[in-house]
């Protein structure tokens, strides 16, 4: 790893460290694979808002790590060298219940690369797998004590249960990367299962006293909860017919990001947490609506907020 950043590439406004797979989901047709995984997922959302955006991953020489390069490039996501270095693609295969939530079963490696940015971005990004599975793990948090205090961090633990180690270690660990963060999201399963029987209230404002500056709670339907050492709003979330869960968190995620590289002087105030909030909802929201990790591009999530905001306008004449 390189010892420090240096100054900012401005063609790259954000490197998002994390894992990338293959979904596979079975249907009556038969198995039907697409790119995947919390991180991918992540990059090509910010691709796709037409954000700046640098990939480090870890992936095999196969096709399968061909197929998910293509993917990134339709976006216009940069793979950062060096990913082709594990022994094959990781995959996971989706299961979907009858109101469309997923649920996986995975076959997982994770092995960063032995490289750093050589760049300071705006934002550095990561969360899920990549921040608890080892050796890898270990790997990011040195990644992320690289760039602490140098660049806006952004974590989204993502947990994955069945493949998490013992409840106490894997709290340590999020709470040792969650303190390296700039902000920290979590969906309210996460919350949970983090912190059993506390309120939404409560996780907030302990993920506040770890260090971030600004902690949201997303919780589907109900909305996503926002809270700084200064302002606490409530975002409700658009109405939308879901056809299925896969990726919705992700694009609440870039869309988030997308935000906070177009406001870098956020204070995270009620404003601009309210900003926030709305726009990552309406991400995920159009998300929902259609099939698969389908992220919105920059001109739908734009007509979406113009939509909001006419129809807020009318509503208050």
């Amino acid at each position: 790893m390189h010892s420090r950043p240096v100054p900012s590439c401005p063609e790259t406004d954000v490197v998002v460290v994390g894992e990338a797979l293959i979904d596979v989901i079975d249907t009556a047709a038969g198995a039907v694979e697409f790119p995947g995984g919390s991180g991918l997922n992540v990059a090509f959302g910010l691709g796709r808002l037409g954000i700046s955006t640098a990939f480090l991953t870890a992936l095999g020489k196969d096709h399968r790590s061909a197929r998910i390069q293509e993917h990134l490039a339709s976006a216009g996501v940069s793979m950062m060298p060096g990913a082709e270095h594990l022994p094959r693609t990781s995959t996971a295969r989706a299961i979907l219940d009858s109101k469309g939530s997923a649920e996986y079963e995975f076959d997982f490696q994770w092995d960063l690369p032995a490289i750093s940015p050589t760049f300071l971005p705006k934002v550095l990004h990561t969360g899920s797998l990549a921040a608890f599975m080892e050796p890898g793990a270990t790997q990011v948090r040195s990644v992320l004590e690289l760039f602490s205090g140098r660049c806006t961090i952004t974590y989204d633990p993502n947990i994955r249960p069945t493949l998490l180690p013992d409840h106490a270690a894997a709290l340590q660990t999020f709470e040792r990367t969650a303190a390296l963060a700039t902000v920290v999201k979590l969906s309210s399963e996460d919350a949970l299962w983090l912190y059993p029987r506390w309120s939404p209230a409560a996780v907030g404002r302990h993920l506040l006293g770890l260090g971030p500056e600004a902690a949201i709670i997303t919780d589907g339907g109900s909305g996503s909860y926002l809270w700084s050492k200064t302002a606490e709003v409530h975002v409700p979330a658009p109405a939308v017919a879901v056809k299925d869960t896969v990726g919705a968190g992700d694009s609440y995620m870039s869309a988030l990001i997308a935000g906070l590289v177009e406001n870098p002087q956020a204070v995270f105030d009620d404003a601009d947490l309210t900003g926030l909030g709305t726009a990552a909802s309406l991400a995920a929201a159009i998300t929902v609506g259609r099939h698969g990790a389908n992220p919105p591009t920059r001109a739908e999530l734009s007509g979406s907020l113009e939509l909001a905001h006419t129809s807020r306008k009318n509503s208050n004449d």
